[in-house]
């Protein structure tokens, strides 16, 4: 059992360390709806693991950056909301890094066809402005936009 002070940590310690709106992740694990050591198949045959539902095809490349056997990267990715959290952070800044965006990078965060990103985005911009996190989903992407291109 994870606390709400503890999952809050987790949330802005992995929002920190890859430089991504707390708030998005927080979204990201509101639409994604994952528990800890939740392992869901999907049609191709991966899996999502916990609470961001981190897919199976990241294992190989987290073992291997971690040092460790992919069975111990799945076991921690799905068994620990804290790594399960960092990753998922750590994924979002990948997309943003390829995409050169953040409402690209949560599209991508779920997939790279267009039109189930875009509805995937327009879910975790729903559930932002839902829980109060932003006022519309206009306001974080112009924000976004801001900090990357001062001035």
């Amino acid at each position: 059992m994870i606390t709400p002070q503890i999952l809050a940590a987790c949330i802005f310690t992995a929002a920190q360390t890859y430089v991504v709106p707390p708030s998005v992740v927080l979204g990201i694990l509101n639409v994604e709806g994952g528990r800890i050591g939740q392992a869901v198949r999907n049609t191709n045959n991966t899996y999502d693991l916990g609470p961001m539902q981190i897919n199976t095809t990241w294992i190989p490349e987290l073992a291997s950056f971690w040092g460790v056997r992919q069975s111990e990267a799945l076991r921690l990715v799905r068994d620990d909301a804290c790594i399960n959290i960092g990753v998922g952070a750590w994924i979002l800044r990948t997309k943003m890094n390829q995409t050169g965006s953040l409402a690209q990078g949560i599209a991508y965060y779920h997939s790279g066809t267009p039109t189930l990103g875009y509805n995937y985005r327009k879910r975790v911009m729903s559930a932002m402005e839902r829980y109060r996190l932003v006022r519309r989903p206009e306001d974080l992407l112009a924000s976004a936009s801001r900090s990357r291109n001062p001035g």
